[in-house]
């Protein structure tokens, strides 16, 4: 043998018989008639295979794609740049939605807990018992409704009027007049009587020329009171029938309009009395005609938005 192949003899044949040559390849050294490397034994072995040293078989499989792209330096720069971006447009709008969205005003309207509530829905019914009014501040700034019972808050006008609406669709209901499209229109017709009040209001202070520290979201509290007492009403009403929705509801509206008047007077009639302008002046009385006004549609509306739910 010369080393291109070795010597195999059949079993049980004489030492002269016929010789085969089997060749067999050094390593290194690839078949001449073969075109391309044969790999399958590098695949059986699996792709997570690590290659040794001085291995030309299949090479291990590469990292994957997601760290691949975090260990380039472009997608990192791209990366901290979205952040920037992301972190700037979060400071803008923060910046920018108070001027759309008194965000930190309403927090203070809707700072209360449970005490604060029972006290002001104490004080919605009897109104008569209460004696201080004025609002607590503190440096210039008032305290948080939880503190002052006096203070304007947005819960109860806001669950007032959800629960008003939930108490309109039963009435209807017991009645064999509900429809949704019923409820909606009770709904938006309370919110646009609401919302005409508003406007109502801040354009008689602004014919009035009266300056006063009353805010549109006070008014929207202050005027959003009165669901209260439509829903004792509309309650009694279906629970003992008319006689029980009016007493109720006169009760209710008598105490809302003394629960108006004390507490906008301290309101449109603050800077008059600071200023120690007589009663009898001519500006000062229409403010009061203002705050009477005021006053006096709460009962009406109340029994507007109610008289018709009840039979």
């Amino acid at each position: 043998n010369q080393g291109l192949g070795m010597e195999v003899r059949a079993p049980g044949s004489a030492r002269g018989t016929s010789k085969r040559r089997i060749p067999v390849s050094q390593p290194g050294m690839a078949d001449p008639h073969q075109l391309f490397d044969d790999t399958s034994s590098a695949q059986s072995r699996g792709y997570g295979a690590q290659r040794a040293p001085g291995d030309l078989s299949y090479p291990a499989a590469s990292a994957t794609p997601q760290a691949a792209f975090l260990a380039d330096p472009v997608s990192n720069m791209a990366m901290a740049y979205g952040s920037s971006l992301a972190a700037q447009g979060k400071e803008l709008v923060d910046k920018n939605i108070d001027r759309f969205i008194p965000v930190t005003k309403l927090k203070y309207y809707f700072a209360v807990d449970t005490m604060y509530v029972g006290r002001k829905l104490g004080l919605l019914f009897f109104p008569y018992l209460h004696q201080d009014w004025e609002v607590q501040y503190q440096q210039d700034t008032p305290v948080a409704p939880r503190f002052d019972v006096n203070a304007p808050d947005l819960y109860i006008p806001a669950m007032a009027f959800i629960t008003y609406v939930l108490v309109a669709g039963l009435a209807l209901g017991t009645q064999d007049r509900f429809s949704p499209d019923l409820l909606g229109l009770q709904a938006s017709s309370a919110l646009a009587w609401l919302t005409l009040e508003v406007l109502a209001i801040l354009l008689s202070l602004y014919l009035v020329t009266v300056n006063t520290d009353l805010t549109t979201i006070d008014l929207v509290a202050f005027l959003g009171y009165k669901y209260v007492g439509m829903i004792g009403g509309v309650l009694m009403g279906l629970l003992f029938g008319k006689i029980g929705y009016y007493l109720v509801l006169g009760w209710c509206c008598v105490s809302i309009f003394v629960f108006m008047i004390r507490t906008l007077r301290l309101k449109i009639l603050a800077e008059a009395a600071a200023e120690g302008v007589p009663v009898r002046e001519a500006r000062n009385q229409l403010r009061m005609y203002l705050t009477m006004a005021v006053a006096a549609a709460q009962p009406l509306l109340m029994y507007w938005l109610t008289f018709h739910l009840v039979r």
